[in-house]
């Protein structure tokens, strides 16, 4: 069955590159720090699934359920009863010198009595086919939404495929996170809170907000009163928080009882959770269980705390710590991989074949010096899988792992998918994404007719009746929009007019100067504000569209559309999003081609991404509100670009009603200060230009603004302000 299903999953390699390409327009990166600079990088993507087969799976399913429910039992016990220590299952300083051992939550038994809510298992299948466990992720897997994305995209790429091929439903992950993190919220709602936009997981963080309804929120976006969590909307409005699915590590969590230099932490965090008013997912503290000389001892916890035999293997591993195990270690350095147990990601993994003789010396030494700090294993050669070469196109195999996702709420679900990640290089152990390693979608197999489980039907059925017709019509309201936010969905309606007004107002300049006017694009240049210096109309070309540092370019203000557009993701939905992301794609492709006089004409397909993504907004459901905020933006930068240009004040009226229009949706509502300074600062303007009836009527609107402007602090002018046109623009 399963070498069936991998003939017929081979179609999907002939739509490789329209799948990368689909990943692509809709954000599916993550991001790399290298020398100090943050990179977004798409994930590679490889067409080829994993195959398991559904009583293969079974099997994992079980094993993972039963070493999960052992590792939160393992959490509860040492950080209240400590009976595995006084029974001498585990040694005492294993336990207090983990790294991830905080004194700050001895005691404190969190919501439902669950600590690790998401667990990711990184496990990898031997060349005789037995699976092994190679690390237990119990702080902040991530990963899952990889795979549930590509599937989406190669359901719709290959639908026939998906109908002869029976693979189990993915889709149910949201639900299941959603599900985990009602069961143990306290009072409020759900947010995802994520240290910013530029954490290399950032995509996932906004991704799963906008799957499961949370609010994504900011470290600044919550505060606690009383010993309570709150979240602020752009009012300063207060709304209770139930459960918070942290994205940042323990260390960075709270300020006040953790690292005092974080500025990313929400001050008062813990005191809150420790008061049990408010859920956090994962619970601070996990890193005491998966830390990998920890690792060493799931087996024992397995028999201890549920009397049960180990399912999965772990890995043969040696503990320095122990004198036997540590000659062992020093006497076959070279046959082993060592791992340093502080740290993640791939990084610390050294494999003594590597090393020479000087760099194998060297390494012993530290092994004596901090026996605590490593551990060692075994080389397990597992099986190589098929990718696609992207240089040659033709099939290579490569080492790749797979993470499982176990979530636990009421009841404890293995995920029927998972993260397979491959290395970048042929014979390559190492298959982290910070690696440079890529992804594949894994497919677990239905079972044969007539023999599901009673559980598993159960879920399936749960899966099925939550499925929503209208995915995106999950509304998040102006109540749970933030400050930061509220400025975000404005400035993402200016830039995306800039980018298509000026564009479209510039194609009559192009075509005088192609005219033999050579002197033509001086008047739009002025219009503008804009350099009129150059030798010739190309290099004037190249500046105004194309050049990323120039900040007055069009590829400028679409990167700042982008850069507001990216942390609305639950807010607009993927949907909405991937047509400013296309046009990132295009400004980009068409500058690496050095603007040629066909590009010139391509830009004509920004425009087009610009008029999709308004006519989106306009017909989703997303809420009106939110819709207001965006079209308000967009209609002052219209007129702002109208008047620059001196066009006729009549083709003024319907900007200025779709203003009016907007604005009387927002129902009273209270404004950002922003909306006041753009039409403040326009108004101001307007006189030189000569538009004395626009200059009234937008004065009598600015009063109306005045009445319910909401003063606050302005955002990052580099974030917000990319494409400033002259020094005074707002």
């Amino acid at each position: 069955m399963a070498a069936s299903a991998i003939n017929l999953a081979g179609e999907l390699v002939n739509r490789r590159e329209a799948i990368n390409r689909e990943l692509s327009r809709n954000g599916v990166r993550f991001g790399v720090y290298k020398n100090g600079e943050y990179h977004d990088r798409l994930f590679p993507y490889d067409p080829i699934p994993r195959v398991i087969e559904s009583d293969e799976f079974d099997r994992l399913e079980a094993g993972l359920k039963q070493r999960v429910n052992a590792l939160n039992a393992y959490l509860k016990d040492i950080y209240s009863e400590k009976k595995i220590i006084h029974d001498g299952v585990i040694p005492e300083e294993y336990v207090y010198t983990s790294a991830g051992y905080f004194p700050q939550v001895n005691g404190v038994t969190p919501p439902g009595g669950i600590f690790a809510h998401i667990a990711g298992e990184d496990l990898v299948q031997g060349e005789d086919g037995r699976w092994w466990v190679l690390e237990d992720n119990l702080r902040i897997p991530s990963g899952a939404s990889y795979p549930l994305f590509a599937r989406d995209i190669e359901r719709r790429t290959n639908p026939k495929l998906f109908r002869e091929v029976h693979v189990r439903d993915n889709r149910d992950y949201p639900r299941l996170l959603r599900k985990a993190m009602d069961f143990v919220s306290t009072e409020g709602i759900a947010v995802v809170l994520t240290p910013g936009r530029y954490n290399s997981a950032f995509f996932e963080h906004a991704y799963l907000a906008e799957k499961t309804g949370a609010a994504l929120a900011f470290p600044e976006d919550l505060e606690v009163v009383d010993n309570k969590l709150f979240f602020l909307d752009y009012a300063g409005n207060r709304h209770r928080v139930g459960a918070v699915y942290r994205r940042l590590s323990d260390e960075y969590l709270d300020p006040f009882a953790f690292n005092p230099d974080s500025v990313i932490g929400v001050p008062g965090l813990l005191s809150a959770y420790r008061s049990g008013n408010v859920a956090i997912i994962n619970a601070p503290g996990n890193g005491a269980a998966d830390d990998k000389a920890i690792y060493y001892f799931v087996p024992q916890m397995i028999t201890y705390y549920l009397g049960e035999k180990p399912i999965l293997h772990n890995a043969p591993t040696y503990m320095p710590m122990f004198e036997a195990d540590r000659k062992t270690v020093l006497d076959r350095l070279g046959e082993l991989v060592i791992k340093d147990v502080a740290e993640a990601g791939g990084y610390g993994v050294v494999f003594g074949s590597s090393l020479d003789h000087a760099a194998r010396e060297e390494l012993a030494e530290r092994i004596k010096a901090e026996p605590r700090r490593f551990i060692a294993q075994e080389v397990i050669q597992f099986r190589d899988i098929d990718v696609i070469d992207p240089e040659t196109g033709e099939a290579s195999p490569r080492k790749a792992d797979l993470r499982a996702f176990v979530v636990t709420g009421q009841n404890t679900h293995v995920w029927y998918s998972g993260l397979t990640r491959y290395s970048s290089v042929p014979g390559q152990m190492i298959v982290n994404s910070s690696q440079g390693g890529g992804f594949k979608d894994t497919w677990v197999l239905a079972p044969e007719h007539g023999s599901e489980s009673h559980e598993r039907a159960q879920q399936r059925d749960e899966s099925i009746a939550s499925v929503n017709l209208i995915p995106h019509s999950r509304k998040h309201t102006l109540s749970l929009v933030t400050a930061s936010k509220a400025d975000n969905l404005y400035w993402l309606g200016r830039y995306t007019e800039r980018a298509f007004t000026t564009l479209i107002q510039f194609f009559p300049f192009y075509d005088r100067v192609m005219d033999t006017d050579v002197d033509a694009f001086r008047p739009f240049a002025r219009a503008l504000d804009l350099p009129e210096d150059f030798e010739d109309f190309d290099g004037f070309i190249h500046s105004f569209l194309y050049d990323g540092t120039n900040p007055d370019s069009v590829r400028s203000a679409i990167v700042a559309a982008f850069n507001n557009a990216v942390v609305l993701r639950p807010e607009l939905t993927s949907r909405l999003l991937q047509y400013v992301e296309l046009a990132v794609t295009n400004i980009t492709d068409a500058a690496e081609r050095s603007a040629s006089a066909s590009d010139i004409y391509a830009q004509r397909d920004i425009a087009d991404d610009m008029l999709a993504f308004w006519g989106g907004i306009e017909n989703s459901t997303v809420d009106v509100t939110l819709k207001a905020f965006v079209f308000i933006g967009k209609y002052v930068e219209r007129i702002d670009l109208y008047t620059r240009f001196r066009l006729p004040e009549d083709e003024l009226d319907a900007p200025l009603a779709k203003l009016e229009t907007y604005s009387r949706a927002l129902d009273g509502k209270p404004l950002p200060q922003c909306f006041v300074s753009g039409i403040s600062w326009l108004l101001g303007q307007l006189p030189d230009r000569g538009y004395p009836e626009l200059t009234k009527r937008l004065r009598g609107f600015l009063d109306d603004f005045n009445s319910r402007a909401i003063s606050g602090e302005a955002k990052d002018a580099g974030t917000l302000n990319s494409m400033n046109m002259d020094a005074k623009r707002p």
